[in-house]
């Protein structure tokens, strides 16, 4: 779980960044130019050190670079704000592959009920797209403090929500398939 929150600090760095110094400054330019910078920066320090450089990372950089310039063009901070929801539709798209799930789930699972591992990761994707149309509604509206608490809140919870769903709806569901085999 740590190595998640870490990849994800990673990944919304730049964003991360942007907010805080956006935040404490309320200077658009200054937030996108130093978000930008610790993009770059971000990407460089990882050559150096070795690391070998993910899809994500090279399309997350060049979304905040694009935006970013955007922002900087415009003195518009929704660009950069909308960000998280290109990530969100591009995960929604990656979860529309039948059957994604199946090699995070245990066995068990898998082999009990595998129709509703195919409804769950639909049901993922509808999820992903819904939070991705809601951050563009609310990054929309300009209001930082709403963006952060949206992304921040919203968004987190109701993953987390949807997950603690599934692990419920899973567990019946297999509870009553095996009750019913021996039966």
């Amino acid at each position: 779980m740590k190595d998640v929150f870490a990849k994800l600090a990673t990944d919304f760095f730049s964003t991360i960044v942007f907010l805080v110094v956006y935040l404490a400054t309320d200077n658009v330019v200054l937030a996108a130019s130093v978000a930008i910078a610790g993009a770059v920066a971000q990407v460089v320090y990882s050559r150096i050190k070795g690391q070998e450089l993910g899809f994500m990372t090279w399309a997350s950089l060049a979304l905040v670079i694009v935006l970013g310039s955007a922002t900087l063009l415009t003195h518009d901070p929704r660009f950069v704000l909308a960000k998280p929801s290109i990530v969100h539709f591009t995960i929604g798209a990656i979860m529309l592959k039948r059957g994604w799930m199946l090699r995070y789930l245990p066995p068990i699972v898998t082999e009990t009920i595998p129709e509703y591992v195919t409804i769950a990761g639909y049901a993922w994707a509808a999820l992903m797209f819904a939070l991705g149309a809601g951050v563009i509604a609310v990054a929309s509206t300009g209001d930082i403090k709403l963006w952060a608490f949206y992304v921040s809140v919203v968004a987190i919870g109701a993953k987390v929500l949807a997950f603690a769903i599934q692990y419920v709806a899973f567990r019946i569901l297999i509870t009553n398939r095996i009750r019913a085999a021996r039966a």
